[in-house]
């Protein structure tokens, strides 16, 4: 049976809500509905330019980190099963068909070895246009994979974040992979190899809490959200407003949660100079 059905939802009448004016609602008229229209475009279009922030695109990181031709992908072929059967408005075989037809991989992972400025190093990207680059059994399971050639192999490791959390359509096999790369990360500290994380726009929930967060160093792109929940949950929780740029890098910075910011042109070089010093 879904999870989520049709529901007669109640009626609002806001003709006799005193906080309605007019100008806002049906009772206008065409010319005012048409002002308004004009306005709230471009207030949404001023608040977008300020505001987006360009996805993180996996291809485009490996192309440019990487010297000409050097890259190996690993394990592409690794795609997700259905052990709990899920459906909500939609099976969850059907929803991995379709993210797959869309993206053109299996899942949300990709994991491979690449030349940086001479040196090996192993690259693990989260591609959010996959289901939100939600970390499911897969996701978990090609970090373990890429984490254990780096030990066999004594490579440092980049790992680069912008995920919705954990995959909630594998259930508690999706939160599993919280512990599980916690502890493959645990095995390159004890290796005495680099860990670097990269947190983009955005990263959250499950992820946040395990493997973004365990870095040597933890660098986020400008303007980034980063979280567990969000802004709206927290407020609504413990019913207080929160600051202003609550969750966005700059503020995470400011209170010693990651170590530096740094523009996508300069992700390159920043990496770089990271992987050599150790």
């Amino acid at each position: 049976m879904a999870w989520f059905k049709n529901r007669k939802r109640p009626s609002l009448n806001l003709q006799s809500d005193p906080r309605f004016r007019k100008g806002c609602g049906s009772s206008a008229t065409t010319a005012e509905k048409s002002s308004i229209a004009k306005k709230s475009s471009v207030i949404i279009r001023s608040a977008q330019s300020a505001t987006t922030i360009s996805r993180f695109l996996s291809w485009s990181a490996l192309r440019s980190w990487s010297t000409s031709g050097t890259f190996k992908e690993w394990d592409a072929e690794l795609g997700p099963q259905d052990p709990l059967n899920f459906q909500d408005t939609k099976s969850y075989k059907d929803r991995v068909k379709a993210h797959q037809g869309k993206t053109g991989r299996k899942d949300a992972m990709m994991i491979g070895e690449g030349m940086m400025n001479g040196r090996r190093v192993v690259l693990c990207v989260f591609d959010f246009s996959f289901m939100g680059g939600s970390m499911g059994s897969v996701v978990g399971e090609k970090i373990c994979r890429a984490i254990d050639r780096a030990l066999e192999a004594r490579l440092p490791v980049i790992l680069v974040t912008t995920s919705g959390g954990a995959r909630m359509q594998e259930g508690i096999l999706s939160l599993m992979q919280m512990a599980k790369t916690s502890a493959a990360v645990a095995k390159l500290g004890e290796a005495k190899l680099p860990f670097i994380c990269l947190l983009a726009d955005p990263t959250f929930r499950g992820v946040t809490a395990s493997v973004a967060m365990l870095g040597d160093v933890i660098l986020a792109e400008p303007k980034a959200l980063i979280g567990f929940a969000g802004p709206r949950v927290i407020e609504q929780t413990i019913k207080q407003q929160l600051p202003d740029q609550f969750q966005r890098a700059e503020f995470l910075l400011e209170h010693g949660m990651i170590d530096m910011i740094v523009e996508r042109k300069q992700l390159k070089e920043t990496l770089s100079t990271l992987v050599a010093h150790f």
